[in-house]
This record gives structure tokens, sequence and C-alpha cells, in this order.
């Protein structure tokens, strides 16, 4: 589909042009008329932009595009109107509809302003009748004129559009016996057949989409969508072809009249092509463009214009165009389009940017938050979390964790069905601070003072059988060692110490000693073998890599 519509260079408008994403700065958009290659790229879902035409164009774009009234701005014809061209009102332009001569509710644009005076004609027939329009006839200076240029060939003469009705009138006439088909576009020359309907007193039929856009146009009722008793009818210029020639012709004698300024041959002995045109001729056009007089000239449909219409124009310069800086900042400024999602009170969307540190019910540990290194356990599980009231908690999904401190002891668990509840919960340890201070000191820093001569004995069978403790305690006092066995059995309580101390008491000390020699025994490690080595070379250490143990269980 061509586009016969243009920018204006300098300025926030555009006329019959709707391709937004090519001309950003566009704030004002003008329509001249409702053709198809001057709306190509105009959809219902245009919003944002104001787009400014004549009252029976609005109504015809409403019906046959379905754009959004309140885009939809009617200018009365042949009166001025103040547009802003700015957004804080210093700025302002003049625009008068005139009458265009081409289709119902085509017009001509006279814009005015800080660009001088700009006449766009969009597709228009001239006739003497224009220049006595009063923004016209006031001896005003036109700058610019976007010119219809659509029949610019001097060698081709087109007769008047009441020469060439009386043309298609003759034709009729002289075929008293045939049903006429005329070949139209869905918009234009609707004044044509109503002049037919009048001379051969005759319904014209028409489909059921013309007649929507006929009601619209509020012209004389000599339209109807039945085919009874009407010998003229009203057809797609596209659907009169060779084929259908020959179908209607069997049906009966019929006659078809393509009215057009096309040059198109006749294919049929039956079709009948007449220079019936709603764009100038080239001499119309050389009358308009002498009692204008622009300054200069550009073409709607391509971009050459003949030689001899520069002759035509007078030899002043056109000034030089300043545009405002209200209006270069109107034009930068991104019109405001309330988005689907906020008129319809959505949901924002999900950020997809890093995701936050999670967040949960924190249980202070008494020891200071500058001894304290924790960090998370993440885990794709559900989990179970009973807050304090008091606590603020934060819902998110896969992050939800409890964070207890395990510095004094392990977790009370009163039952085995508290503690299977307890299995599904993530638990992160706190480390204390003998932990802290130990994963801070540097591999070549260790040495064998830095560890406490413990034993530790644990079970070699899965079950939730106690573990046994055995440590050895230095008393300063006597010189000598004492061994203390302590058990934490997860299935009972073991945050005080002396009932740790207590249960291991009650224990058997001779059950828990065979038990240590027998396991002792079966080891394959010597004397040789647990003698200290002292610190680890660092040239070996090197070769390794190290990975920070920050979760103690």
């Amino acid at each position: 589909m061509s586009v016969n519509g243009r920018p204006i260079p300098h300025t926030p408008l555009a006329v019959d042009y709707w391709y937004v994403r090519r001309c950003p700065r566009i704030r004002l958009f003008f329509l001249s008329h409702m053709h198809s290659d001057h709306t190509a790229g105009l959809t219902s879902t245009w919003s944002g932009r104001p787009i400014y035409c004549s009252p029976l164009s609005a109504a015809l774009l409403k019906l046959k595009l379905q754009v959004k009234q309140q885009w939809i701005h009617p200018l009365e014809v042949d009166e001025p109107h103040m547009l802003p061209l700015d957004d804080i009102g210093k700025e302002r332009l003049t625009v008068t509809l005139i009458d265009a001569n081409h289709c119902p509710g085509s017009v001509m644009f006279l814009f005015q302003g800080y660009f001088g005076s700009i006449l766009y004609t969009g597709d228009f027939r001239y006739a003497p009748s224009m220049l006595r329009e009063p923004c016209l006839r006031n001896n005003i200076n036109i700058d610019v004129l976007y010119l219809d240029n659509t029949n610019c060939d001097p060698t081709r003469v087109l007769p008047t559009r009441q020469r060439a009705t009386q043309k298609i009138k003759e034709i009729i006439r002289s075929h008293p016996d045939h049903e006429v088909v005329i070949g139209l576009y869905s918009l234009g020359k609707e004044s044509l057949l109503v002049d037919l309907a009048m001379e051969f007193k005759s319904w014209v039929e028409v489909s059921v989409a013309r007649m929507e856009t006929l009601r619209v146009l509020e012209l004389p009722d000599v339209f109807t969508t039945d085919r009874e008793a009407c010998r003229l009818r009203v057809v797609d210029q596209a659907d009169v072809c060779y084929a259908n020639m020959q179908q209607w012709n069997r049906v009966s004698p019929t006659l078809a009249i393509l009215p057009t300024s096309r040059p198109l041959v006749s294919f049929h002995p039956n079709v009948h092509v007449v220079p019936y045109s709603d764009h100038s001729s080239y001499r119309e056009l050389e009358d308009f463009i002498s009692a204008l007089k622009p300054t200069s000239m550009i073409p709607i449909v391509g971009n050459c214009l003949p030689g001899s219409f520069s002759a035509l124009l007078p030899s002043r310069k056109r000034r030089d165009v300043l545009v405002p800086e209200s209006v270069q900042n109107y034009m930068l400024k991104q019109p405001s389009v309330q988005s689907a999602q906020q008129r319809h009170k959505g949901p924002p969307p999900r950020s997809t940017g890093p995701r936050p540190p999670p967040r949960g019910v924190m249980f202070e540990s008494p020891l200071k938050s500058s001894q304290i290194s924790s960090k998370v356990n993440r885990d794709s599980s559900t989990l179970s979390r009973h807050p304090p009231p008091e606590e603020e908690v934060v819902e998110e999904e896969d992050d939800n964790h409890i964070v207890q401190d395990m510095s004094q002891c392990c977790v009370q668990v009163k039952c085995k069905k508290r503690f299977h509840d307890l299995c599904g919960v993530n638990i992160v340890n706190m480390v204390t601070e003998e932990m802290v201070m130990a994963e801070s000191i540097t591999l070549s820093q260790f040495s064998q003072s830095n560890f406490a001569p413990n034993k530790i004995m644990t079970n070699t069978v899965p079950s939730f059988r106690p573990i046994v403790v055995r440590r050895v305690i230095s008393t300063p006092e006597t010189n000598t060692n004492r061994v203390t066995v302590s058990n934490c059995d997860i299935m009972s309580s073991c945050n005080d110490p002396l009932n740790e101390e207590n249960e291991a008491v009650r224990r058997s000390h001779e059950e828990v000693e065979e038990m240590e020699e027998s396991i002792l025994q079966q080891l394959s490690f010597t004397a040789e073998d647990m003698r200290s080595g002292g610190v680890l070379d660092a040239s070996l250490v090197e070769q390794f890599f190290l990975i920070p143990q920050t979760l103690w269980v």
C-alpha cells in the first residue's frame, strides 16, 4: 500500500502519516480524507496522540477503523482553529480546513505559525471557487505548498466531472435494455450515483457495507440493498473483470462503467472506461499554482514535479525556520499514555533482576552481632514458620528459613512427633565465638597447640542411640587428668550441661570403656601414625583448593 502522507519538517505536525516510530517527535496528526492510501498504518489500536479531521471523516474513522473516540478531534470546515504547539501554552498555530472537492469529508489544511504558512492539499480537485475562501483571498503568502500531483501529466486531458457525468448518461441511454454495473472504490463518487438515480428514476443497489457508509454521509434516499427492480448496481472496481462480465451477461444483458482517471483499456465490448476524476488535471494545477504563487512546492505523490511548475513560482526565497525552544521540548517529551496494565489496575510485573536476600524470623543470639557470622542455606522445599506475633514476617517463595542460635546446645525436642515435624525446617546454625576465631586463622598459622586433646567417640551404626563424648580435662590443682563422659541424646533435653553429666553418670562406665577398646583395637593405625607432624609445608598446601567451611552442625 502506497503512503501519500508527510511529516511537516521543523514542526510537531504530520498529515496522513501514521507511522509513529518513524516520526517520534510528531505530536499532532491530521487526516485529509478516508481513502486507504492516506490511512495506511492507522488502526484501531491508535492511542496517545490526537487526530484532527473534518466532522464527516471523524464519523467514518470511527465506523471503518474503530479508532477510539477520545483520540478523534473533529474541526469545522472554513473556520480557523487555534492549537497548542507546546505543553506550556506559549506557542500556537492556526489551522483552517478547506473543502478539497475530492470525496466526502476530504479537506485541505492551511497551517499558520512560527514556520510561516503551509497549505497541504491532500487529494483535491481544483475549482475556482476555492480561491474565494476567506483564508486564501487575503493575499497571504504561502511559504510551502504540498500539492496533489496525481494527474501531473501534461499530455493527458481530463474533462470536468460535469462533462464526464454527461458522457456516462449517454452511454446508459444508448443501452436501454441493459442493466448497469458501476465499479467504484469503497468511498467516493457518491454524487455521481445520486445524479444517475435521479436521471433514470431507479434505485441504486449497494452492498450492506457500503450502505453503512452511505447512512453516515446522509445522502438522498436513492440506495437500497434489495436487488429487485434496480437497474443500477454498484460493485467494487476490482469485481469488474472478464469472468464476471461473462457471467452477468449470461443472466441478462449487462453494461459496466468504470468512472476513473486511470489509463485503463476496455477488455470487453460492454465495459466502458470514462475519465471521471476526483483529482485535479494538469491544466487545473497550473491555474491553482498561478493563483497562489507559493514560495516552494513539495509533491504528495512521489518526489517529482514537472519543471514547468517551477516557472510559475515567484523568485522570492523561503525564510529560515527557527523552532522555538518550548516546541523543541514538546517534541522531545514523550506523550503520556496510560498503560493497559495501569488502566486495569493489575499487579506490577515480576522483577527479573537479582533476588533480594531472604528475610525470615530472627531469634537473637546472646552473643554480640559483631561476633556472629551466618549464611543462609537455601532449600527449594516449602517451609513452615511459627514466628512470634510481634515479629514482622516477609513472605518469599523458596527462601523461608528459621535462624536459631546453636552455640548453647542442640535443638530441644520433647517428643518423637515434634522431631519429625522439625525435619521439614531448614535450620541455619550460628557459629560460636571460638569457631569464628578458628576460621579467621590462616592455614599457615595453625599449630598443634591450637587443638585441645579431645577424643571423640561416636556410634558406628546409624540410630538414635546416645552419642558418647570422652573429654580429657586437665586439673591444675592436682596436676591430674579427669575423664568425663557426656551423652547428647537428640530425643532428650540437653540444654543444661548438668543434666548431660548426670545422664552420663547413670550410664555404665565399663560398657563404654569396653566399646572404646573394641573399636580402637580394630583400627589399623599405629602409635607412629598418631604422632604429631607439625605444620604442613606451604608449598604442599598451595597445590590444593581450600573451601572455607561456614556451616557448623
